[in-house]
């Protein structure tokens, strides 16, 4: 594949991403009316408390358990960025892309996938989420983090194989 088709290719994925986002976002905002004032209300919520357990201060919301609306659309969001990467993968084998794209875009779908849980387990299914769901949930973000990186050499690694 000549070096001018991959870029044009790779700009295709990426305004195919970037659109879908916005329409997402732009979705959600119609979708959930009230979402923006939530969005505030849960910004406004926020101030320095203590981490439970611990001799540390973070940001985080006063009363995490007030702000299911704003969890929900934030795990619809993950789903659907979850969907779309599967879309892109699926792609990304079709029409021959680097094996650094896929790898990427395989990271991104263990990213999106694991944050999508993650948001239903700790803020969504806990009706009155604590602060210790609170950073519980953003403790296995960073873990997740790490595991989309592994996920990404992996494929790498079995690719040379």
């Amino acid at each position: 594949m000549s070096n001018r088709t991959h870029h044009y290719q790779e700009g295709l994925f990426t305004a195919i991403s970037v659109g879908f986002c916005l329409l997402l976002i732009g979705f959600l905002f119609a979708a959930n009316p009230n979402l923006f004032d939530k969005v505030v209300d849960f910004i406004k919520d926020f101030e320095l408390v203590d981490v439970p357990h611990t001799n540390i201060i973070f940001p985080a919301p006063e009363s995490p358990g007030s702000h299911l609306l704003v969890y929900q659309a934030a795990g619809q969001f993950s789903i659907a960025v979850t969907v779309l990467q599967v879309i892109l993968l699926a792609l990304r084998f079709a029409v021959p892309s680097s094996l650094r794209k896929k790898s990427e875009t395989v990271s991104g779908l263990v990213y999106w996938a694991g944050t999508s849980f993650l948001i239903q387990t700790f803020l969504i299914n806990n009706a009155h989420a604590t602060l210790t769901n609170w950073f519980e949930f953003w403790s296995l973000i960073i873990v997740l983090a790490g595991v989309s990186i592994i996920a990404r050499a992996a494929v790498m690694a079995v690719s040379r194989i």
